[in-house]
């Protein structure tokens, strides 16, 4: 065990569920699975047990029944089609629009910080800058009230 790993405070249950669905979402999108499938396997994940399971089975049926109205609030904020995105930062870019959209109660910057530490875990070397900047352009659609009100408290 490392210094780091003896000084790193745990992981709480809705971040955990945050890289369930992320590993679900992409054997979804690279592989094929459907959810029942990526349900059903995700239990035998080792730490799911510690894993928010209500937030894991909502935000994975959430993100694949409205992929189309999240892409598209996506696509205008990205320099590229939404289909040539890595499926790792695509994934996160779901993810993190889903619970902007859906869970008002989390601070969207919570959203970001949490969709920047999958990209850094999960990602290309600078795909959670990519995620970053695309989250913010999302929460100034999504959230715009919440977003002002943040830069004005600073």
């Amino acid at each position: 065990m490392t210094e780091q790993d003896k000084t790193a405070k745990p992981k709480s249950a809705r971040r955990r569920a945050r890289e369930f669905v992320l590993q679900g979402l992409y054997q979804w999108r690279v592989g094929g699975a459907d959810e029942a499938a990526i349900e059903a396997y995700a239990p035998e994940m080792e730490g799911f047990a510690k894993a928010d399971r209500e937030f894991f089975v909502g935000t994975l049926r959430g993100v694949i029944a409205q992929r189309a109205p999240l892409i598209e609030k996506i696509a205008v904020h990205i320099d590229r089609p939404f289909t040539e995105l890595s499926p790792i930062e695509a994934c996160i870019l779901l993810l993190g629009t889903f619970e902007m959209v859906h869970h008002p109660e989390t601070p969207y910057r919570v959203i970001i910080n949490e969709a920047i530490e999958l990209a850094k875990a999960f990602g290309g070397t600078d795909g959670h800058k990519y995620v970053n900047g695309v989250l913010d352009k999302v929460a100034a659609g999504v959230r715009p009230d919440e977003v002002a009100n943040r830069k004005q408290n600073r």
